[in-house]
């Protein structure tokens, strides 16, 4: 590629903002917090969900309420042929935008099954490998015809692929399979000006995590004391750490693992 073909798609990449972002299960916790920032930022924001559609059309309505555009579609990843489902489901509900290129794919949707390996059933452990790893895959592999010149590829990856967490050892194995999904693709897509990166979120407040972090000051002190910036992650610092790897002042980093763990277990 010519000097002149990457300065064309670097003028692509700085006109992001208005163009489109997916993000998959963008109806809670820090797929939520994501879509409305990138709908701050410009993005039009295509909402991913499974079954919660009326906490995907909350997202919606508070993008649009803040002066933003973005729908929702519903897609389950737990499918064989998610590639080919997942953006079926997405051009039903783009209507005239589902010509458009994507701009922004967000691969945040994720299930955690919880056990140690004896405990960990073969039917958890091959749901959990689809909805987070192979379900990714397919999707991006699905996109790539999609994918604007000089767009974004963002996997949310998790913290417990750096720091041992015996009871979600097969959510640990998925997530290191997104992790080694991230460094192959940023080189192989690199020629489009492409970026592709992870984001390990730590410990973070969300619903997913509220049955045993909220309200319980002992393993709130516990998630405290273990973290560098002491204090537990908030959804909104993952987003804005996403939002960044989606601008073009990140247009220079690529096939990176960004630890966004608040520090944790340095």
């Amino acid at each position: 590629m010519s000097d002149t073909d990457l300065r064309d798609i670097e003028a692509l990449d700085a006109r992001k903002p208005d163009g489109i972002a997916v993000v998959t299960g963008g109806s809670r916790g820090i797929g939520a917090a994501i879509a409305g920032r990138l709908g701050a930022d410009g993005y039009t924001v295509a909402v991913h969900y499974r079954q919660d559609a009326v906490a995907a059309a909350d997202v919606v309505a508070k993008i649009t309420a803040a002066g933003g555009t973005a729908f929702s579609f519903s897609a389950d990843l737990a499918e064989p042929d998610t590639g080919t489902a997942f953006w079926a489901a997405y051009d039903e509900a783009a209507g005239a935008l589902r010509d458009l290129p994507v701009h922004v794919l967000v691969n945040n949707a994720a299930i955690i099954v919880n056990g140690v390996i004896e405990e960990l059933t073969p039917a958890d452990f091959i749901l959990q490998q689809q909805v987070n790893a192979t379900a990714p895959f397919l999707i991006i592999k699905a996109a790539l015809v999609r994918l604007a010149d000089g767009g974004r590829v963002v996997n949310i990856s998790s913290g417990a692929t750096r720091i041992p967490f015996p009871g979600i050892i097969g959510y640990t194995m998925t997530k290191g399979a997104l992790e080694a999904l991230t460094l192959p693709l940023a080189q192989h897509l690199g020629p489009r000006g492409i970026t592709v990166n992870a984001v390990r979120p730590g410990t973070t407040d969300t619903d997913m995590n509220a049955g045993w972090l909220r309200g319980n000051s002992e393993a709130m002190a516990h998630v405290v004391g273990q973290r560098a910036l002491r204090r537990v992650g908030e959804p909104a610092d993952i987003a804005d750490i996403v939002a960044l790897l989606a601008s073009h002042d990140a247009r220079w980093i690529t096939g990176q693992i960004i630890d966004a763990t608040g520090g944790e277990r340095l």
